[in-house]
């Protein structure tokens, strides 16, 4: 039998239990893997909050979406053998003692990289690369991140440096100097966002990225930046068809950018392995608090990743 974390109900986190089910068998092109650690993130409440939906048939309903953990069964043309040390995503139910997955949604886990900083590697890296790639940031760009604190936004800060870019991010005061020991120039958001930018960054924002969703994110970019093509949010779908923006995700209307996240996963494991990439970890719970992880991520004053060990 397998722990698996279950949302019971539609509501908060109250209706999250933990129960026993049979542990999975993997079929062809599959594998299962004994979970170590697996990322929480928003859109694993979303789905049993009710605002995607509240199909009384959807229940009840796993949760998670990305694990790192060892392999201990392959289905029939698989590649990977028992013992592999890997990281899944996309990992449908994570929350889960042992989880089984497509054999393509699985990355070599590099040896010295903690079980927690894999876990919260994946979902969130491929997200801020995908921002990367659609908005075209290169060497000399000046990058205004809104929500430079949130577990994208500390990717994104990493990789718009990596790429010889500047970094302005938006933050509230008690982050600020996390992201300058990361190497970006922290504003606080709030009336008077856009003089402050002007005030670091003379010269112009070149990019904006909206990982937050706010009335004042996507005005401020649209303020400073002079092309639509290079403002991307992954929260603002409909306001994103409507002003011309870029879109990114999976939300209606939103480029998924599937090759391009999935040739990001490599990548972001090499870059964590080398350093060039942190995985901020905020806290950890064992899986049976998965209900408090959630009321803190739901919060939203959490910087880095939250992370469920089974």
């Amino acid at each position: 039998m397998s722990a698996v974390v279950v949302a019971t109900a539609f509501g908060g986190p109250e209706v999250l239990s933990v129960v026993e089910q049979p542990s999975p068998e993997p079929g062809p092109g599959e594998v299962r893997i004994a979970v170590r650690a697996a990322g929480v993130n928003p859109v694993d409440y979303k789905r049993y909050s009710g605002t995607m939906g509240a199909d009384p048939a959807q229940l009840p309903i796993r949760l998670g979406a990305e694990a790192a953990g060892v392999v201990t069964a392959v289905g029939a043309d698989v590649r990977a053998t028992v013992g592999d040390e890997v990281i899944a995503y996309r990992a449908a139910g994570a929350y889960a003692a042992e989880v089984v997955v497509p054999a393509e949604a699985l990355t070599t886990k590099p040896p010295e990289l903690p079980w927690d900083e894999a876990a919260g590697l994946l979902l969130a890296g491929c997200t801020a690369e995908h921002t990367m790639v659609a908005t075209d940031v290169h060497p000399g760009d000046t990058v205004l991140i809104h929500g430079g604190a949130g577990g994208v936004g500390l990717m994104a800060v990493q990789l718009a440096l990596g790429r010889g870019a500047q970094v302005v991010a938006t933050a509230s005061a008690r982050h600020h100097d996390r992201l300058r020991g990361l190497g970006a120039v922290p504003v606080t958001y709030g009336n008077g966002l856009a003089d402050r930018v002007r005030a670091v960054a003379p010269a112009g924002i070149d990019v904006a990225l909206d990982l937050v969703g706010t009335d004042e994110a996507m005005a401020v970019s649209l303020e400073l930046v002079a092309e639509r093509s290079r403002i991307a949010t992954i929260v603002a779908y409909a306001r994103a068809s409507e002003l011309g923006v870029l879109g990114l995700g999976g939300g209606p209307g939103g480029d998924p950018g599937t090759e391009i996240r999935a040739a990001a996963r490599p990548k972001l494991a090499h870059l964590a392995e080398t350093g060039a990439l942190r995985i901020l970890v905020a806290s950890t719970y064992p899986l049976d608090q998965a209900a408090a992880a959630h009321r803190e991520i739901q919060a939203g004053h959490t910087s880095g990743k939250i992370i469920l060990r089974p």
